[in-house]
C-alpha cells in the first residue's frame, strides 16, 4: 500500500514508518518537525540524541534500501497537504500528527488555543483532502482513552447500547475528557464521524492508552534510527518518567493518592495496531474504533514496579505522593473493553520485569542528559 504517515518524526510515528516501510509498504513521512521546537520551549530533550529527519531517512536507504519520502510541513495548510494527496495518492494516512501532551494544552490559553487550532483544523483538513483527492483512502485516526474519562461502567469500545423509556439504539460512548488536550480529541471524534456519514469516508479511530517503552526492531538497527524517549513532566508518561528518576536518584512522584487507572501498551503493540487497522480497513462510510491497548494499571502499581526492578539493578527509589497538579479522580473503577484488535491478530507485548529493566538500562547509558528540574511538575490544571 501507499501509507502516509503524518506526524513520522514523533515518538509513535518514526517507528510506525520504519516498520510500514519494512513490511514493504511505500511510506511517506509528513511532519512540521515542530516536536523538536517544543523541546527549544521547554528547555528540555529526548533523553536518546536524535538524529534529524533527514539523516533517519538517509540512514533507513543504506541499511534497507527502502526509501521514505519527507514532506516537511503543517496539516493546518490546505495548499500543502492538498499537493501531498496529489503526489502521493495515498491508499492509507496514519494520523499522528497532533499536539499530545495534556499538560502542554494546560500551560496557558494561548496553548490551549494552539492545541485546538493545531489539532482540529489539520484534522478537518485531512478529512476535506480525502473527500477531494483520495475518497478510497482509509482515515486511521490516533485517538485516545482520554475521551472516555473515568465512567463507573465499563468502557465500551467507542459504543453504547442504550435503552430509555422503552426504545433502544445505539449511540457513541459518552465522552469526560480531562484537557484542552483531550477535548481536541473528542471534537476530532465527531468530525471524523460526521465525515464518514455525509461523505462516505472510511475511517478507524484507534482510542490509544498511554505508550511505553523505547526500542522496536527496526529502532535497534541502528543508532541513527534510535526513538526519542520523552522523561520531563510535560511531555513524559509516568512510567518512562519513574524510570528515569530511579536512574538519577530522585523520588518516584505520585501524583495524589495513585489510584488513576489507565490503559497502556508497548510502543512494539502500537506500530503492529498501525499494521492491523491498515489490513482491515473499515467499510466506506464506516467510523470504526478501537481501543488500543493491552493492560491497565494505576500510577501507583506503575511506580512499584519500576521499584522493585530499581531494587533489583542496585537503584534505591523512593515512593513520595505529591500534590496532583491535575483535576482527576484519585480512586476509581475502571475497566475498558479492548477485544477488536486482539481478535483481528495483535499479539499484546506485556509490561514484565524484564521491559522496565530494558528501558531502564537504555535510561542509564544517556542519564548524563537528565535535565533534572524537568522531572517535577510545573503545570496546574487549577
Amino acid at each position: 500500500m501507499r501509507i502516509v504517515v503524518a506526524g513520522g518524526d514523533g515518538f509513535c510515528g518514526w517507528p510506525t514508518a520504519l516498520y510500514l516501510s519494512r513490511q514493504g509498504h511505500d511510506v511517506f513521512i509528513v511532519d512540521s518537525l515542530i516536536r523538536r521546537k517544543w523541546d527549544d520551549e521547554l528547555r528540555s530533550n529526548s533523553l536518546t540524541p536524535i538524529a534529524t529527519l533527514e539523516e533517519r531517512v538517509a540512514r533507513w536507504k543504506e541499511l534497507t534500501g527502502k526509501t521514505i519520502q519527507i514532506y516537511t510541513g503543517d496539516l493546518t495548510h490546505y495548499d500543502f497537504l492538498r499537493e501531498v494527496f496529489r503526489q502521493t495518492q495515498p491508499d492509507a494516512f496514519v494520523h499522528f500528527a497532533e499536539q499530545r501532551s495534556a499538560p502542554y494544552s494546560m500551560i496557558d490559553r494561548e496553548h490551549a488555543v494552539f492545541t485546538q487550532v493545531n489539532n482540529v483544523v489539520g484534522t478537518l483538513n485531512v478529512l476535506y483532502a480525502i473527500k477531494e483527492l483520495a475518497p478510497e483512502c482509509h482515515l486511521i485516526k490516533l485517538g485516545t482513552m482520554g475521551e472516555y474519562g473515568t465512567p463507573n461502567i465499563d468502557i465500551e469500545e467507542g459504543y453504547i447500547k442504550i435503552k430509555h423509556k422503552g426504545r433502544e439504539d445505539v449511540l457513541p460512548y459518552p465522552k469526560q475528557p480531562g484537557s484542552m488536550y483531550h477535548l481536541s480529541k473528542v471534537h476530532d471524534s465527531h468530525n471524523i464521524m460526521f465525515a464518514c456519514k455525509a461523505w462516505g469516508i472510511r475511517a478507524t479511530d484507534l482510542n490509544q492508552g498511554i505508550v511505553y517503552g523505547l526500542h522496536t526492531d527496526e529502532t535497534l538497527m541502528d543508532p541513527v534510527l534510535v526513538n526519542r524517549l520523552d522523561y520531563d513532566a510535560v511531555f513524559g508518561t509516568a512510567l518512562n518518567r519513574f524510570i528515569i528518576q530511579a536512574a538519577i536518584g530522585h523520588d518516584l512522584t505520585v501524583y495524589g493518592k495513585g489510584g488513576q487507572t489507565r490503559g497502556f501498551l508497548n510502543i512494539m503493540d502500537t506500530i503492529r495496531c498501525i499494521e492491523i487497522a491498515a489490513e482491515n480497513p473499515a467499510d466506506k462510510g464506516e467510523f470504526r474504533v478501537f481501543n488500543q491497548f493491552t493492560e491497565e494499571f494505576s500510577v501507583l502499581e506503575l511506580a512499584e514496579k519500576v521499584q522493585k526492578v530499581a531494587a533489583q539493578e542496585g537503584y534505591e527509589a523512593r515512593i513520595a505522593h505529591i500534590d496532583n497538579p491535575r483535576v482527576e479522580k484519585e480512586e476509581h473503577y475502571y475497566h475498558a473493553e479492548n477485544t477488536k484488535l486482539i481478535d483481528l491478530g495483535l499479539e499484546p507485548h506485556l509490561l514484565t520485569d524484564d521491559v522496565i529493566r530494558g528501558i531502564l538500562h537504555a535510561v542509564v547509558d544517556h542519564k548524563d542528559r537528565v535535565i533534572k528540574e524537568n522531572v517535577m511538575p510545573n503545570v496546574t490544571w487549577k
